[in-house]
């Protein structure tokens, strides 16, 4: 399989990039900075661009079977179209190229799913990204993709564990967190598994 990875030198992306190699996979890795990336492989491609930039991500998505969104925002906390727009232009390029299957990493709460006094704390500190990945989330969605949204909970540094929980409803029971490489680790199971397709699911451990 060749997928594209976008968002690649991030915590998750680059676990599914290392991740992703391991299982045999073709991976072109779209990054900002190539110097954040010192992974060398000989199935790993590297592709400078910017995401927001329309023609570089058309041409970086041709040719490839699945696209993988670990991207985030640049404005943290702030209020930012700046996710659903690089979407956009993902999208767009996904079905210049006809590419269907897309594996898009949003964030437990985009869907105000977050249970409990301290998710509701939580949801309103994240309005902003959590505003921002729902646009982006709703694009992938209208768009006729094989999507699997993923929605963790609080992400952490934690080694893999490979024993985390999923929940297609809403997210798994008095849960708060998540290593970033069990995230990765749903990321390339989905992209083995049609039963995903068309799914949103939350994790945590």
């Amino acid at each position: 399989m060749k997928i594209i990875v976008f968002g690649a030198t991030g915590g998750v992306g680059l676990s599914v990039v290392e991740q992703g190699l391991k299982e045999g996979f073709e991976i072109t890795a779209f990054v900002r900075n190539p110097a954040k990336l010192t992974l060398a492989d000989e199935n790993l491609h590297v592709v400078q661009g910017n995401a927001l930039n329309q023609e570089e991500v058309s041409a970086a998505i041709a040719g490839h079977d699945a696209v993988v969104s670990c991207l985030g925002s640049s404005q943290g906390m702030k209020k930012s179209t700046e996710l659903q727009e690089m979407v956009k232009c993902i999208v767009q390029g996904m079905q210049e190229h006809q590419v269907k299957r897309i594996i898009y990493t949003a964030s437990a709460g985009i869907h105000q799913e977050v249970p409990g006094i301290s998710g509701k704390l939580v949801m309103t500190m994240l309005k902003n990204p959590l505003a921002d990945h729902r646009v982006a989330v709703d694009c992938i969605q209208a768009h006729d993709l094989d999507y699997t949204i993923v929605r963790p909970m609080g992400l952490t540094d934690q080694p893999f564990t490979g024993k985390y929980r999923e929940s297609a409803t809403g997210v798994p029971e008095k849960s708060r967190s998540i290593p970033r490489a069990d995230v990765a680790h749903f990321i390339i199971k989905t992209l083995k598994d049609t039963r995903y397709n068309h799914k949103s699911i939350g994790l945590a451990t």
